[in-house]
């Protein structure tokens, strides 16, 4: 069952190890969310590292040059992205094979992303695990590498070893880790966030249901003027029982909970970056008068809409 909220606060450090020829899409989906769950929390929940082989600089597909913080052999931390893209078999050598091999004992967990995972898997890291890859490679890679077992999806965790099959996927797999790691309460934040039109598709990732995407999308529509529990059930294609025990597993709170964070969350967005007045902002949130918003919002984030405003100034 997952937890809705999670009280760790201990900083993960992430190293990204980029390769000439890496995707911006998939570098900015994996490093944004963290960014975003940072921000959001209030908290270094995360820190990341730009990592080369020799510590010079790297250029992406489309041509963005990246200067890294340091090279590959200097680094360890709590999890290593392996990310090259296009081009990577110029990269299936025994120097990059013996580094990444190294890293291995340096870093707690190794993340094959796009293509990575054949850099992985051509390292020997990969043996006997389950693994996936940007699908136009999926079937090259099974066949190279019949000692892993590969899975046809966007991302796949073994132990210590994950792979991702892309940029998008990218993006999911690192919602996962957020919701896994500190609460689906603020991977729904970050979702949010990313996707305001669409946050149950982006929530998707941590492994809700079609009909829990289906309440949440209710919900994100419904903001300013809520609909009772039961109409969110049926737009769910649930009974309300159903519905909760859905969400209490999946999410790990149930769908009243779950839709008033939707709503705070919406209100502390506005407290943070508007003047609008509180009053202004709790219709906007769906409360009937602000200070009905003001005790909901001060039990949610453990202070009042005018002091978190006091802190921003």
């Amino acid at each position: 069952m997952q937890q809705w909220q999670k009280s760790s606060s201990r900083c993960q450090s992430f190293g990204v190890l980029l390769f000439d020829g890496f995707s911006n899409h998939c570098l900015a989906n994996s490093i944004e969310p963290l960014r975003a769950a940072n921000m959001l929390s209030g908290k270094t929940l995360y820190e990341w590292r730009f990592l080369s082989l020799d510590a010079g600089s790297v250029t992406s597909s489309s041509g963005l040059r990246v200067a890294p913080h340091a090279r590959l052999s200097d680094e360890g931390g709590d999890l290593l992205m392996v990310m090259p893209s296009y081009g990577f078999r110029n990269y299936l050598n025994w120097p990059i094979g013996a580094a990444l091999r190294s890293a291995a004992g340096r870093f707690s967990t190794l993340v094959g992303l796009d293509t990575g995972s054949w850099l992985l898997a051509e390292a020997g890291l990969l043996t006997d695990l389950k693994a996936t890859i940007h699908w136009e490679e999926l079937t090259g890679f099974a066949e190279r590498f019949p000692e892993t077992e590969v899975l046809r999806e966007r991302f796949v965790i073994d132990g210590n070893r994950i792979t991702c099959s892309g940029a998008m996927a990218a993006f999911d797999l690192v919602m996962h880790l957020i919701g896994r790691d500190h609460g689906q309460a603020l991977a729904l934040e970050v979702a949010q966030l990313f996707m305001t039109r669409d946050s149950a598709r982006s929530h998707a990732s941590s492994g809700t249901s079609a009909p829990v995407n289906r309440a949440l999308a209710a919900m994100q529509a419904n903001l300013e003027q809520p609909l009772a529990i039961p109409d969110i059930a049926a737009q769910a294609r649930l009974t309300q029982k159903a519905l909760e025990v859905r969400m209490k597993a999946e999410l790990g709170a149930g769908p009243a909970r779950v839709y008033r964070r939707m709503r705070l969350n919406l209100a502390r967005k506005m407290v943070s970056e508007t003047d609008l007045p509180v009053s202004e902002i709790a219709v906007r949130a769906g409360y009937e008068n602000a200070s009905a918003m003001t005790r909901a919002f001060g039990g949610e984030f453990g202070q009042s809409p005018s002091e978190m405003r006091k802190k921003r100034l």
